[in-house]
């Protein structure tokens, strides 16, 4: 069990919010955000307090079902429309993982959490995945409240976090530019203002997270926003 802190305390308030209404069944939840936001690591911790009541917890990536490297950048490799529009594979992510998790009557019904790896350009093994009829799928990643989406989730999570802060986070992960402005963050500044103008995420989301301090995440309502 995690400790009580600040932040476990949030992601417990989020699970319990979430079991409100869920009491059992399939779900899946999103993390959702923008880039360097840091929904990976609120994503495992929010499937560690899940999975305090016994739940049976599943991890999945928007990540592990992005698209062949010439797929992606086939409007161009600086084209912000090309990752907004081409980064992801979404009818594999719902044939493989989505609509069997949802749809698992039965606990050999299989699934895959990932299909892709982006790093070597190539597919990964597949690996089937089975789960009980109760039990929680908890995805992160960008883009998860685009409108093909949008209809998949039974709850969300958008996360906030200055720009500044969240470029020099991807710095140090990346190794790329700190400078949001930098020309060679434009595919993905860009391609992320995009998003937001088409999906409105903020507003989609069941709940928003102020995520500029990881170990002091708060709760934002929209009538503050």
């Amino acid at each position: 069990m995690l400790p009580v802190t600040p932040a476990s305390t949030l992601w417990r308030d989020l699970r319990d919010e979430v079991r409100q209404h869920y009491r059992g069944g399939r779900i899946l939840v999103a993390v959702d955000g923008e880039d360097g936001a840091g929904k990976t690591v609120f994503a495992d911790n929010l499937a560690a307090v899940f999975a305090e009541d016994g739940s049976a917890v599943f991890r999945a990536s928007i990540d592990g079902f992005h698209r062949p490297r010439a797929e992606r950048y086939v409007r161009g490799r600086t084209s912000p429309e090309g990752y907004y529009r081409d980064s992801y594979d979404y009818a594999t992510f719902r044939r493989v993982l989505v609509d069997p998790f949802r749809g698992g009557a039965t606990a050999d019904a299989g699934f895959q959490l990932a299909v892709f790896d982006v790093d070597r350009d190539e597919p990964v093994a597949s690996e089937w995945v089975t789960a009980p009829r109760d039990a929680v799928l908890i995805v992160d990643g960008i883009f998860l409240h685009r409108p093909e989406l949008r209809g998949i989730w039974h709850w969300s999570v958008w996360l906030d976090a200055p720009l500044d802060i969240r470029y020099e986070r991807m710095a140090r992960r990346d190794g790329t530019d700190p400078d949001p402005a930098a020309a060679s963050n434009r595919r993905y500044r860009d391609g992320m203002e995009l998003y937001l103008r088409d999906a409105d995420p903020r507003r989609a989301a069941a709940a928003i997270v102020d995520n500029t301090d990881p170990a002091a995440p708060v709760r934002v309502f929209r009538d503050s926003c």
